[in-house]
């Protein structure tokens, strides 16, 4: 699998500074990472409601669009396949292969970090989200 992940990140690469016109990629690097994201969680809510429904082939195909697009925001990112296979190894070794880090772990694991300032919360008044006529 990592060899088709790396070809398939190679590939989005190469076609993110092709004409939007012609190019999904390149659309979706013009999109913005915002763009990317929300294609992102469009795909992964289709393989969750296909395989509820278990539909395999459904689940088969939009798993394969699903990783498109998580390749895509990985190189918008700047993150490469073997950012995350190190992750993987890093993780098999502390935990075992289908283990992930729990969160009482990761927050021994690494450095303190204070916490962002958190804004707080505005009610929004429901009479002036209304569209206006």
């Amino acid at each position: 699998m990592t060899d088709s992940v790396d070809r398939l990140y190679q590939a989005v690469l190469a076609a993110r500074d092709l004409d939007p016109a012609t190019s999904r990629t390149a659309r979706l690097f013009r999109g913005g990472s915002g763009k990317m994201a929300k294609k992102l969680a469009e795909e992964a809510i289709e393989v969750v409601i296909d395989a509820v429904n278990g539909d395999r082939e459904a689940v088969i195909r939009e798993s394969a669009d699903l990783i498109y697009n998580l390749t895509v925001l990985w190189a918008s990112a700047g993150v490469r396949p073997d950012d995350v296979w190190r992750e993987m190894s890093r993780r098999e070794t502390l935990f075992g292969i289908a283990e992930k880090l729990p969160k009482s772990a990761l927050k021994l694991a690494e450095p303190a970090t204070p916490r962002p300032v958190r804004r707080p919360i505005a009610a929004i008044d429901a009479r002036a989200t209304r569209k206006r006529r």
